[in-house]
């Protein structure tokens, strides 16, 4: 007999966004009822512990919500930050995702992941929490992003940092104060300290 359509495991997906089994276990509902709603449809299977309903409205950054899920230590970086920012105009197939040194990256089939280390307030300063599709992701604020663009310069290209650089300044979204605070906290203040001032004005 096919559960309802108003089950509380649905519920519990269409409050979250994206569904992991324990958070069925957690709110008392049964896998066996987790699995029957997938075996009709009602629920879709993303990946491995990963559930969400099928018709549920899903923007460009998707799967963000579903990495987000797996990586509670993880923070979206680099280009995935970027265009969640909207930044830039690069496309990357691959999830950017910032981790602490000795941390395990999540496994997952899908979506790939490019994985960064960091340490200490590397890696804690700057994080925001945005709402995608439903879930809250940690992301880099604006001019943490940009000074980690330039830390990483070799690995995504400084043509990347500049035009996180330029964007931001643009569209007045970081201040001298904050983009100086961070390149010195990613040690990155010699690199960027040229292009700031070619901006304007100097740290």
């Amino acid at each position: 007999m096919p559960l309802d359509s108003q089950h509380p495991i649905l519920a519990l997906a269409r409050s979250k966004g994206v569904l992991r089994t324990r958070d069925v276990g957690a709110a008392g509902e049964s896998r066996v009822a987790l699995a029957q709603l997938v075996r009709e449809g009602q629920l879709a299977q993303l990946g491995r512990g990963l559930y969400a309903l099928p018709d549920r409205p899903l923007s460009e950054h998707g799967a963000l919500a579903e990495v987000a899920t797996r990586s509670t230590q993880g923070v979206i970086c680099l280009i995935s930050a970027l265009r969640v920012l909207e930044l830039t105009t690069q496309q990357s197939a691959e999830i950017w995702l910032a981790i602490p040194h000795k941390a395990h990256p999540p496994k997952l089939s899908y979506p790939p992941l490019r994985v960064v280390h960091m340490s200490g307030e590397a890696m804690t300063a700057g994080v925001e929490t945005v709402d995608v599709d439903g879930v809250g992701v940690r992301v880099f604020c604006v001019a943490k992003t940009v000074a980690d663009c330039f830390k990483f310069r070799n690995t995504i290209g400084l043509d990347v940092a500049l035009e996180a650089l330029h964007e931001a300044w643009r569209q007045r979204r970081v201040t001298m104060d904050e983009l100086w605070r961070y390149a010195q906290i990613c040690r990155v203040a010699n690199v960027m300290r040229p292009y700031m001032e070619a901006l304007g004005a100097k740290p």
